[in-house]
């Protein structure tokens, strides 16, 4: 204890960061499509430049390449000055874009869950992202971090326009897994933060929050620095909505600096991605 009796406070600071398609696919550049071409270089140094505004302990990231991919952000970032040495890419059913971390803390613990499924019109199949499970010693006990990327809203199925039913099927295993875990939120110190690609009232978010009367999460409301929500740019469109979050454990809502987390906004996150960052600090006593 302090003077005063008031307990000591642990600063930890927590992003996540879909990095839009850092893998080689097809893409056009400079007029020319191109096979299996890498997340241009203009594009990345814009992500390194996004990356050292957030000043993250740890980032959670999405739609990142295999491990030589996260290996080469990593040693990109330290030649800025911003060194992430501790980094995990969660390998799961996607072959291609991966959910993975990169941390200025060690790991305390690692847990992917890769082998999450969910009946879906008859059959079982895998989570396509998986569940990425990380903890760290954080004040005087351990905090869990999760991070996920649900499944996007293209689809081929003419029986389940925009994936919804997939979507809010991978959803609930994600959420089932965690109460597994957690059984008691309310006495419990974990965050979830990724890409559920929907919005705040949809199936998926409202399944994420709770399971019947058990709420697992609060959902933190965010803003960028001129007030505004939207964390996704759909080109096709020409769209823009909220579909990145950071939820926590009602056992530390309270710990939520400020009580809102922060959309990065700044100029090179309009090169770097689709979509912008969204930042949450706590207070671990």
């Amino acid at each position: 204890m302090v003077a005063g009796g008031a307990a000591r406070a642990e600063r930890i600071t927590i992003a996540t960061y879909n990095l839009e398609n850092y893998v080689s696919v097809g893409r056009r550049v400079d007029g020319v499509y191109r096979e299996n071409y890498p997340k241009p270089a203009e594009e990345k140094e814009a992500l390194h430049a996004v990356i050292a505004d957030l000043h993250a302990d740890v980032v959670m990231l999405q739609e990142m390449g295999p491990p030589a991919y996260l290996r080469e952000l990593q040693a990109d970032l330290e030649r800025m000055g911003e060194a992430y040495p501790y980094g995990q890419v969660l390998e799961a059913a996607d072959k291609e874009r991966h959910v993975a971390v990169i941390s200025r803390r060690p790991f305390a613990q690692l847990a992917p869950h890769a082998d999450l499924r969910i009946r879906y019109f008859g059959s079982f199949q895998p989570v396509k992202r998986g569940l990425l499970e990380v903890r760290f010693k954080v004040g005087h006990g351990v905090l869990t971090v999760f991070a996920v990327h649900l499944k996007s809203k293209l689809t081929e199925r003419p029986d389940d326009e925009q994936s919804a039913l997939e979507r809010v099927g991978e959803a609930r295993a994600v959420r089932d897994c965690i109460l597994r875990e957690f059984p008691d939120p309310a006495l419990s110190e974990f965050i979830l933060l990724g890409d559920c690609n929907d919005v705040p009232k949809s199936k998926p978010i409202t399944a994420l929050l709770h399971r019947g009367k058990t709420k697992l999460f609060d959902l933190i409301p965010a803003v960028d620095s001129r007030g505004e929500m939207w964390t996704e740019w759909y080109h096709r469109e020409d769209s823009y909505s909220r579909i990145d979050y950071a939820m926590i454990s009602p056992g530390i809502a309270g710990a939520v600096v400020g009580g809102v987390a922060r959309i990065g906004d700044g100029a090179a996150t309009l090169v770097a991605s689709d979509h912008r960052p969204v930042v949450v600090t706590l207070d671990l006593p």
